[in-house]
C-alpha cells in the first residue's frame, strides 16, 4: 500500500509481510485527539485502502502509547472556533468516516487506552474491537453541547442495541472495558501486555484466508443490518457468486482434498 506517498503527519503505518497493515494514531501528547490534520490523514488513508484493496488483507487501527486510543476531537484546536470554521473542519471528519465505511478489507480496532467521543466512534466504525482491561469508553458529546457526529448514533445501536445506546449517548457517562464486553461493543478484553500479540494473531488469521472471499463476506455482512432478510440473501448470493470464478476458490478446494494449507493469491 502506498501510504508513504500520502505524507501522513499524524498516523504511522507499519506494513507487515503477510498483508496486515497497522495504522497508529500518533499524537500521544494530546491523547491522540483528532485535529484537522488528523482528519485529513484519516480520510486519505482510508481512501487509499478503497482505491487499492489488493495491497492489504487486514487493517489494525490503534493509538500511540497506553493512555488513549483516541480522546475524540482536539478541543484546544476547537476553542473559539466560529461556526463556519467548525463546519469546514467537521466536513473533513465526515469525509474520513465515509471513506472508512467503504474500506473493503477487514479492520480491527486495537483499543489500548481511552476511547472518548469521536475516538469511540472510530473504534465502532471498525469491524470489531479488542480492548485492554484499563480502557474507559464514553460517548460524551452531549456533555459538551453537541451530539455524536462520526456515525455514533448509527453504529452504537447496532453494537449494543437501541436502549443501551440511548442510555450511553444521552447521559454521556463513561463505562469500562468489561461493561463494553458484556454489552457486545467489545469482542475481547485482553491483558495489555498481550493485546498487540492477540490482535495481530487474529489479523494474521484473517489475512491467511482468501482475500476476495473475505472482502465479499464483509460486504454482505455490512448490508445485513440495512436490508430485509430476502434482500439481504439476494445480496449475499451476488457476493457469493463473485467468488466462484476465482483461482482462490479452486486452490481452497484442492488444498482441502490434498490435506495441505491453501496458498491464496487474491485472484
Amino acid at each position: 500500500m502506498t501510504f508513504e506517498t500520502l505524507n501522513l503527519e499524524t498516523l504511522d503505518v507499519e506494513a507487515r509481510a503477510n498483508g496486515v497493515q497497522v495504522i497508529t494514531i500518533n499524537r500521544p501528547a494530546r491523547r491522540n485527539a483528532m485535529n484537522s490534520q488528523m482528519m485529513c490523514d484519516l480520510g486519505a488513508c482510508f481512501a487509499e485502502c478503497y482505491k487499492d484493496p489488493d495491497n492489504a488483507r487486514c487493517l489494525v487501527l490503534t493509538g500511540a502509547g497506553d493512555k488513549a486510543f483516541c480522546a475524540g476531537a482536539d478541543l484546544k484546536e476547537r476553542h473559539d472556533m466560529d461556526e463556519q470554521v467548525w463546519g469546514r473542519q467537521h466536513a473533513l471528519l465526515e469525509q474520513a468516516m465515509r471513506a472508512m465505511s467503504q474500506v473493503p478489507v477487514p479492520m480491527i480496532a486495537m483499543v489500548n487506552g481511552a476511547a472518548i467521543g469521536g475516538g469511540l466512534e472510530l473504534a465502532l466504525a471498525c469491524d470489531f474491537i479488542y480492548a485492554a482491561p484499563h480502557v474507559r469508553f464514553a460517548m460524551s458529546e452531549v456533555t459538551l453541547g453537541i451530539i455524536p457526529g462520526a456515525m455514533g448514533t448509527q453504529n452504537l445501536p447496532r453494537a449494543v442495541g437501541l436502549r443501551r445506546a440511548k442510555q450511553l449517548i444521552l447521559t454521556g457517562a463513561p463505562f469500562t472495558a468489561d461493561e463494553a464486553l458484556r454489552w457486545g461493543l467489545v469482542n475481547e478484553v485482553v491483558p495489555v501486555d498481550q493485546l498487540r500479540d492477540d490482535v495481530l494473531r487474529v489479523a494474521d488469521h484473517i489475512a491467511s484466508n482468501a482475500p476476495i472471499a473475505v472482502r465479499q463476506a464483509k460486504k454482505a455482512l455490512d448490508h445485513s443490518a440495512d436490508l430485509d432478510r430476502a434482500a439481504g440473501y439476494a445480496f449475499e448470493l451476488e457476493a457469493y457468486n463473485r467468488t466462484i470464478a476465482t483461482e482462490d476458490r479452486h486452490e481452497g478446494i484442492n488444498a482441502f482434498n490434498e490435506k495441505r494449507r491453501p496458498v491464496f493469491k487474491g485472484r
